[in-house]
């Protein structure tokens, strides 16, 4: 697995929730011709799965099981889930806050280890979420965590839910990032860190344009240098 894993170029962007990982992931894709994995997707997936199931997200073996059964389906924009279109279900704050219960499993994070890295294919693959520099692919080229304040985020989330006329209280999203960081920074399984060979980029103060300008300016370095040894 590590050689095939290795023969394809990944691009790991980290970081807690709401730091824009996904954004800047799917436009440093769509410069580079990558493929795109938004993680994040597959855990949402099985928390929505599991609440309409009426699974308890604190059954790790049920949820195991869920998760390797999973019926998914990604393309056009689209997730399906079991023939049924769930792209904007998932983006719910039930399964934001359900996708970060859910990652704290074990044998739920096993489970989709192998769907995870399916995706990295030819040309290359830009992959975002928690821990795809340090456990899904930890031999990718380039390792990004990417950060921002909790204030920040809320603010970002805030706008999003409401341009989508979702009603959102901004103290409560504040919140409920403060429990989902520590959640996720606490696990046993997994935990968000960042990885020693990951180069910061703080985006509080940043735009999305500066971010991907930086990440694919890195990519060229790496490209470049690797070009000159080469020879």
């Amino acid at each position: 697995m590590t050689e095939s894993l290795e023969a394809v170029p990944v691009i790991a962007i980290d970081g807690p929730s709401a730091s824009g990982k996904g954004t800047i992931a799917e436009r440093v894709a769509a410069a580079l011709g990558f493929h795109y994995l938004d993680s994040g997707a597959l855990y949402r997936l099985v928390a929505l799965a599991a609440l309409r199931r009426g699974i308890d997200l604190d059954q790790e073996v049920a949820l195991a099981e869920l998760a390797k059964q999973l019926d998914v389906l990604f393309g056009g924009g689209q997730i399906m889930l079991s023939g049924h279109d769930v792209t904007d279900d998932i983006r719910s704050e039930i399964c934001s806050v359900g996708a970060s219960r859910v990652a704290v499993w074990p044998d739920v994070r096993l489970a989709l280890l192998t769907r995870q890295r399916a995706f990295c294919e030819p040309p290359g693959l830009v992959a975002e979420g928690r821990d795809m520099g340090t456990v899904v692919f930890p031999h990718a080229v380039l390792k990004v965590f990417l950060t921002a304040s909790a204030e920040a985020r809320a603010e970002r989330r805030y706008k999003q839910l409401k341009e989508k006329g979702i009603d959102a209280n901004i103290r409560t999203l504040l919140q409920e990032l403060h429990e989902r960081d520590e959640r996720d920074s606490a696990r046993s399984a997994a935990p968000l860190r960042k990885a020693a060979d990951a180069r910061e980029i703080d985006s509080t103060v940043l735009g999305i344009d500066e971010v991907v300008r930086q990440v694919l300016e890195w990519h060229r370095q790496i490209v470049v240098r690797v070009a000159g040894s080469d020879r």
